[in-house]
């Protein structure tokens, strides 16, 4: 008995049929350059290190002014991103994205300048964290001296790891404050949060809160400052067992935490529901 080879079309449709696979799989991993996708992302206390390395950093450093120890956290919130400079997601991607409860796929153009570079991004983003930090210092000291408490010849140092923009600018100053407090602000709490600090005390609006909001949860947080600004995103988007205090100012972020470090928070402010 003899084995025949297989037919000249046979062969063909075979490797026609390979060379589609091969061909799709290419185009699935390949980079794409219409859409950045945006999950939830690393949480960091400011009242602890920037990292569980040995001899890490604290993230809020005081010299020259006694400081203190308070047992809970206070969160600050990010994004993590595919599809932005440096950063490129593939068509896989994207794909997945369409599919998950707590992804987000936007287009690029919405997210950053078309044609930056990964090093424009980078040094974007970086100057943005450098001026939250230099804002929060700021706000933050001024707030104590209003409050009597000495910090004329406090230096205050600020660290951070792969954390780039301006919305870490309201926990960073709250961070600051509990610092140089006797008062444990957070209850042994943890207490997360988001917002620019402007120069005038005010807390600004931020993008990515649902995100946000689903990180602080899954890290363990059970409240939220949130600037009332965002309410309009906020409303209908709370995950289930997080409270969300809505706040315009310095002056009322430091009064919620401390009323949900003291476990007052009836009188708090939320975001209307829809």
């Amino acid at each position: 008995m003899t084995t025949k080879s297989p037919k000249p079309r046979a062969r063909r449709a075979r490797f026609i049929g390979w060379l589609t696979i091969i061909l799709a799989l290419a185009l699935l991993f390949a980079p794409q350059a219409a859409y950045t996708v945006e999950m939830p992302g690393p949480t960091g206390d400011v009242l602890g290190a920037v990292s569980s390395k040995a001899k890490a950093p604290k993230m809020i450093e005081v010299s020259g002014a006694k400081s203190f120890k308070d047992p809970g956290k206070l969160l600050l919130t990010t994004v993590s991103a595919f599809g932005v400079p440096g950063y490129p997601a593939t068509n896989a991607q994207v794909l997945w994205a369409w599919f998950q409860k707590d992804t987000i796929v936007v287009p690029q153009e919405l997210e950053y300048p078309v044609n930056q570079t990964a090093d424009d991004y980078k040094q974007e983003t970086n100057k943005q964290m450098s001026g939250a930090q230099e804002a929060a210092q700021t706000q933050a000291l001024a707030f104590l001296k209003r409050r009597g408490i000495a910090v004329d010849r406090a230096k205050v140092s600020m660290h951070v790891d792969d954390i780039g923009g301006p919305s870490a600018g309201m926990m960073y100053t709250l961070g600051t404050i509990d610092k140089f407090t006797s008062v444990n602000e957070t209850g042994g709490k943890v207490i997360a949060g988001t917002g620019t600090m402007e120069k005038n005390g005010k807390i600004g609006p931020i993008g990515g809160i649902r995100l946000k909001m689903v990180g602080a949860m899954r890290d363990g947080a059970r409240w939220f400052i949130a600037p009332t600004s965002n309410c309009n995103e906020v409303t209908g988007h709370i995950p289930s067992g997080l409270h969300v205090v809505a706040v315009s100012n310095l002056d009322q972020a430091y009064d919620a935490l401390v009323a949900i470090g003291q476990g007052k928070t009836d009188g708090l402010k939320s975001c209307p529901v829809s």
